[in-house]
């Protein structure tokens, strides 16, 4: 994936550059550290939301420095990105005509670094100058860990799917607000968030006045983009049980993601904030985002949720009479990859 040969993509001074990795930014695949939707990514690095979207190449200059060019070609960079994926070679040359401007620093971790340069560091900038890009830091938690930690969900959903074993999909007589399912690699809480008093969570399967409890667990890898990691509270607090209507006891944070995910049906949000994938089994796995809020889910299984409010918690939502359709009609209307 480390390109050996310098690439002339017009990063500073006709430097040329050194390709590490590569990312899309499109309506239905963009880094989710961006932001919330397609626009809100395009717009945290200055680019208009351009339909067709852009490529995002990552590497180093002659010095060493860390840029980030951006270029109009998506199919170039996607079949680079689909060779590597594959353990394929694949040399990733984007033509200086397709470039659409230079960033310096990276927006994501990148673990490997150009042969033969100085180690990555960010290059200097001068007043009134862009600041190089960073990537958030997973020590602390904001919107931009809460959605890298959705994405780890996604990505690790059989190891979430087994904590809470086979009866979350029995069909439930009610829903109880139970306790959240265990996390991540352990990550400090930021000082200024003290942790929440108890995990709320929703368990849309039990019979009512029936507590629900899920063990603890640890689960996930550090990836290149170190995505946020979620952590585990064993408090368990009975609740109030309701139905899963949006309507009905609305002061609760999952019934006001619920809610907003019902909004989303009769006024579609900006493109990319309901993402839809390939899961195993003819399912899908979608990835829907709100203010403060991120949810992962598969259309024949039962859904996670994470907000920024409750800092590294995971509360799932079990498969019920009213989850499946909502599933459903979101799938229906959400972006998916070409």
């Amino acid at each position: 994936m480390t390109g050996t040969e310098p690439v002339d993509a017009g990063v500073a001074d006709d430097d040329a550059l050194y390709v590490l990795t590569a990312v899309l930014l499109t309506p239905a695949q963009f880094p989710s550290l961006l932001g919330d939707d397609y626009p809100e990514a395009c717009a945290a690095l200055g680019l208009e939301p351009y339909a067709e979207g852009y490529g995002l190449v990552l590497g180093q200059d002659g010095e060493g420095a860390r840029w980030t060019v951006v270029v109009d070609d998506v199919s170039l960079v996607a079949v680079a990105i689909a060779s590597w994926d594959c353990g394929m070679e694949h040399d990733l040359s984007p033509d200086e005509r397709s470039v659409v401007m230079a960033l310096p620093g990276w927006p994501l971790a990148v673990a490997v670094a150009a042969p033969h340069v100085p180690p990555p560091h960010d290059p200097e900038t001068g007043p009134g100058e862009r600041r190089p890009l960073t990537p958030p830091d997973p020590g602390q938690w904001g919107p931009a860990q809460r959605r890298m930690g959705a994405d780890e969900v996604a990505l690790q959903w059989p190891v979430w799917r087994e904590q809470l074993g086979q009866d979350a999909s029995v069909p439930p007589t009610g829903v109880d607000t139970g306790g959240a399912v265990s996390a991540l690699p352990d990550a400090p809480r930021p000082q200024e968030t003290p942790p929440p008093s108890g995990s709320q969570a929703f368990d849309d399967r039990r019979p009512e006045g029936q507590p629900s409890t899920a063990p603890e667990a640890t689960a996930g890898r550090a990836a290149a983009e170190q995505r946020s990691t979620p952590q585990t509270s064993a408090a368990q607090q009975p609740e109030e049980r309701a139905s899963l209507e949006p309507s009905d006891d609305t002061h609760h944070p999952v019934r006001r993601v619920l809610a907003e995910l019902h909004r989303y049906l009769e006024e579609p949000p900006p493109p990319g904030r309901v993402r839809s994938a390939f899961a195993p089994g003819g399912a899908r796995t979608l990835r829907a985002d709100g203010p403060g809020w991120s949810v992962v889910a598969r259309t024949d299984d039962m859904a996670f949720v994470l907000l920024d409010e409750m800092p590294r918690e995971v509360l799932p939502i079990g498969r019920g009479p009213h989850l499946p359709s909502l599933l459903t009609a979101l799938d229906a209307m959400a972006v998916r990859p070409a």
